[in-house]
């Protein structure tokens, strides 16, 4: 392994390998106001949320790299402890990538952007109409972590209130992952985008736990032929296949005689199941195995 010291290594090479292995990371395009009620908008990926009692988003606007300056919206936060954090969806990225050039202060990113300003209800700083879903917030506290280059600023934030478009939001009021189409941000230029082709399902082990990669059989642990993932996934069943299940593929004579004369092809019909969602199946058509060993050629 190719081995970093953080504590010595370039602030800016580190920071490059951070952004290009902790992602994708949600974007924060935070809404603000100076004392004198000049707008704001930048975003900020060092994003994310963390509690709902109360509703808490964090988010870190750091201190310049290359002159250790703060930026305008930690300025802002100081003179006015409220803002909005407006979520970033495909429509918008390329307006709120202008946003983030560093003009100077008292200029106005809406205007600059073509975002549309409109009023918050329970704090100074305005929503950004474009964005799918906008949070108002107070701030609790602004923790410095540390007074040189590249130092973070963690901005806790109490959220007040939520507004969301409507057209993101499912016939449960649920946020539709079809239709919300997020942006996350990448190392370098790069982006990623919650586009069907990029999205895809890990079923959470919430109220049972899964049986375990280690329940499985020694000819399914170990095999060559299947990934982490897919161990990953026979893994998290809540049980073994019924015998009944496990005999409808080792009575199958056409099976038998594939695992016998093809067991690789044997073994990627299994996973074609797996990636069908057919956990069970793919496990028992695996299990089945066994009893094909037994039989004679």
């Amino acid at each position: 392994m190719y081995k970093i010291d953080a504590t010595t290594v370039s602030q800016q090479y580190l920071h490059r390998i951070m952004l290009g292995s902790i992602a994708p990371r949600p974007i924060a395009f935070v809404s603000t106001v100076d004392k004198d009620g000049r707008p704001n908008l930048a975003p900020f990926s060092f994003f994310n949320a963390f509690g709902v009692n109360p509703a808490t988003l964090i988010f870190s606007p750091s201190r310049r790299g290359r002159d250790n300056t703060t930026k305008h919206t930690y300025e802002n936060l100081l003179e006015v402890p409220e803002c909005v954090i407006n979520v970033v969806n495909y429509s918008m990225v390329q307006q709120m990538s202008l946003a983030s050039c560093e003009f100077p202060k008292g200029v106005n990113e809406f205007e600059k952007a073509g975002f549309t300003a409109i009023a918050s209800e329970s704090v100074k700083p305005f929503r950004v109409k474009e964005s799918p879903v906008q949070y108002e917030c107070k701030v609790r506290q602004i923790v410095a972590l540390g007074d040189g280059p590249g130092a973070g600023n963690l901005v806790i934030c109490d959220v007040m209130l939520v507004h969301i478009d409507p057209t993101v939001l499912d016939e449960k009021n649920e946020i539709n992952q079809e239709t919300i189409d997020l942006v996350g941000r990448m190392g370098g230029d790069y982006y990623v985008r919650t586009s069907r082709t990029a999205r895809f399902v890990v079923e959470k082990p919430v109220s049972t736990n899964g049986i375990g990669i280690d329940s499985l059989p020694e000819h399914i642990r170990l095999s060559q032929l299947l990934t982490g993932n897919q161990l990953g996934q026979l893994g998290n069943l809540q049980q073994l296949p019924s015998e009944e299940a496990i005999g409808l593929y080792s009575r199958n004579d056409k099976l038998v005689n594939l695992f016998k004369e093809h067991p690789t092809e044997y073994f990627e019909q299994a996973v074609a199941l797996l990636e069908k969602g057919c956990a069970t199946d793919a496990l028992a058509m695996l299990l089945a195995v066994n009893d094909f060993q037994q039989k004679p050629r």
